[in-house]
């Protein structure tokens, strides 16, 4: 699977308390702004470089007024996850919601990671991508044959 560099908001990035994603992607920096999640449904593609080792991972797609995603945060969607749900090499996809407010000056997305209990790490890649170019490998299931 290929990366494009511009969408990824962070790069084995290990969260052990509340933290957002280290960069953000503007959608108003260019003429004319950037409009997500109106066509083809987009999300953030989540990779897990280390399995979490906490209880539970809160992750949160946010929008904020600054790209440090601090001030004026809006939730734009949120899932938990229990820390067997996310072993080492397990892909995500959460998607975006259609058409998400974009006013004003809530230019910045990203996201924003919360472990909880046990020892409270995860260590995460994330990137915005189109729902049709996230590719989940194939898994492998037993067949009910032999070969002899």
């Amino acid at each position: 699977m290929y990366i494009d560099v511009l969408g990824r908001v962070c790069n084995a990035q290990a969260f052990t308390a509340v933290a957002v994603s280290t960069d953000s992607i503007d959608l108003s920096n260019v003429t004319p702004k950037r409009e997500i999640a109106t066509g083809e449904p987009m999300g953030f593609g989540l990779a897990v470089n280390v399995a979490a080792s906490s209880t539970t991972v809160l992750v949160e797609i946010i929008q904020a007024t600054d790209a440090a995603l601090t001030a004026g945060i809006i939730v734009l969607a949120q899932r938990t996850f229990l820390s067997a749900d996310m072993p080492v090499g397990r892909l995500i996809f959460m998607p975006l919601p259609q058409n998400p407010t974009v006013a004003g000056p809530l230019r910045f997305i990203g996201i924003r990671v919360t472990p909880a209990g046990g020892a409270a790490t995860v260590t995460l890649t994330a990137w915005l991508t189109a729902h049709s170019l996230f590719s989940v490998p194939p898994q492998s299931y037993a067949k009910a044959f032999t070969v002899s």
